[in-house]
């Protein structure tokens, strides 16, 4: 399939093939997807090799004919990069650049070239750099094939073997210190995190499949400018803003990376320190795009990376956003999900669903309505009896905000009525050498 009008940038011939073996159909991704994936790189799209098989060779991952057929087609086109929607091993790359003449990248590369290309802070800089090392330190050998090999014996060792191991050593040493960078900035952000511990701030973490509309939700929730672009992986560092609901307080929302099927290992290891906010936030909004056309395969993703980051028990809401984009009269895929039809209808960890358009900001109230309960499950509503001399634990419970009325008796003694999340009150009163009623 040609594309029609390609714009500036490098020409690439993408290629995708369908595995008719059950045990190869779950590694397939979307076509659709992957055009975005490549124009979300900056490339030019010029063809679309679309072949099928039962298995995977080798070789070249594809058949020999195959590969053939594409290096006419590169030569005939002046293709700059051969793009596969597939992983592939590094032997299979440098068979293919052999006979196709021409650089060739799979999907873990397009993908962190995108990452590449999008990260502006110093942590998401580090932790592309780190992925993009990890994938290429098997690769090294492809750019010194030209130079002598070493065959053993003195005097036969060659510079390629030298450089070669030169050029390892150098990979080594660079991705050692960026884990330790990286270990810092965890540290760092564990700190922040404890600090909004201890101001009794829920923290509430944005997830989903990338373009499924995060960063929309979060601006027109907490009204903030974070960048939003109907493109793949607008967003790669972790914002975060308060945001006070009423009836309730305040909250800490964050706004993460998106998320996409057959996500690279290198990036999940990489972005432990981004994903950990996910993972150890007290919910989730999980943002769902209902008008998309493959809405399940997108919801298991996230599923999977959320099983990946130990997110996967955390109470969850499932938001399907872009409500604005459904035909009224059809059911979409969107109103069928809403309506309880979709993977998971029948998971523990799903406390509730809500429709809404981020754009329109139709349905934001019944959203704000469902974070409020969500956060309720774990509040504590109940009078606390406390002495006289407890005038320490009484200011930091109405510093809190935790206090919804009080009675002071002719003796000095307090009675406090409460409304708070309960684990913050536990630890609060547990520091003071008092516990909760029980009833």
């Amino acid at each position: 399939m040609f594309f029609e009008r390609p714009e500036a940038g490098e020409r690439a011939l993408l290629v995708h093939c369908h595995f008719t073996r059950p045990q190869r159909d779950a590694l397939d991704s979307s076509v659709d997807e992957f055009i975005e994936l490549v124009r979300a790189a900056g490339v030019s799209p010029v063809y679309l090799e679309s072949t099928r098989r039962d298995d995977a060779t080798p070789r070249y991952l594809i058949g020999a004919g195959k590969v053939e057929e594409m290096a006419e087609l590169v030569a005939a086109h002046d293709i700059d990069v051969v793009l596969f929607n597939h992983s592939l091993s590094p032997s299979q790359e440098r068979n293919l650049e052999k006979v196709l003449q021409c650089k060739v990248v799979d999907r873990t590369g397009l993908i962190l070239d995108i990452f590449a290309q999008r990260a502006r802070s110093h942590a998401g800089k580090l932790q592309v750099e780190l992925a993009q090392l990890e994938h290429i330190s098997t690769r090294l050998i492809r750019g010194w094939t030209h130079l002598e090999r070493q065959r053993g014996g003195i005097g036969l060792r060659g510079p390629g073997e030298s450089q070669l191991e030169t050029d390892r050593r150098l990979l080594r040493e660079r991705i050692k210190t960026i884990r330790r960078r990286l270990q810092k900035i965890d540290a760092q952000h564990q700190q922040g995190r404890r600090a909004r511990n201890r101001a009794e701030l829920p923290t509430v973490a944005l997830v989903g499949y990338t373009n499924a509309g995060k960063s929309t939700l979060f601006n027109a929730l907490t009204a903030s400018t974070v960048l939003v672009k109907d493109q793949l992986f607008a967003t790669l560092d972790t914002t975060m803003r308060a945001l006070e609901l009423p009836g309730f307080g305040r909250l800490v929302l964050a706004d993460t990376v998106g998320f996409v099927s057959n996500l690279p290992h290198q990036l999940v290891d990489a972005f432990k320190a981004t994903l950990d906010e996910a993972a150890e936030a007290d919910l989730l909004l999980h943002i769902v795009d209902a008008s998309a056309a493959d809405l399940r395969e997108q919801f298991v993703a996230v599923e999977r990376v959320l099983e990946e980051i130990g997110a996967e028990d955390l109470p969850c809401i499932c938001v399907m956003n872009k409500s604005d984009l459904l035909a009224p009269a059809a059911a979409g895929p969107g109103e069928a999900l809403a309506a309880g039809d979709h993977p998971a209808a029948n998971t523990g960890s799903l406390s509730d669903r809500v429709t809404v358009s981020a754009r329109t900001g139709a349905g934001l109230d019944r959203l704000r309505e469902a974070l409020i309960a969500a956060l309720d499950e774990d509040r504590w509503n109940g009078e606390l009896q406390l002495a006289p001399g407890d005038a320490r634990l009484r200011a930091r419970l109405f510093a809190m905000g935790a206090v919804q009325s009080e009675h002071i008796a002719e003796d000095g003694s307090v009675t406090l009525n409460l409304a708070h999340r309960r684990k913050l009150l536990q630890r609060i009163l547990q520091a003071e050498g008092k516990s909760l009623p029980t009833a």
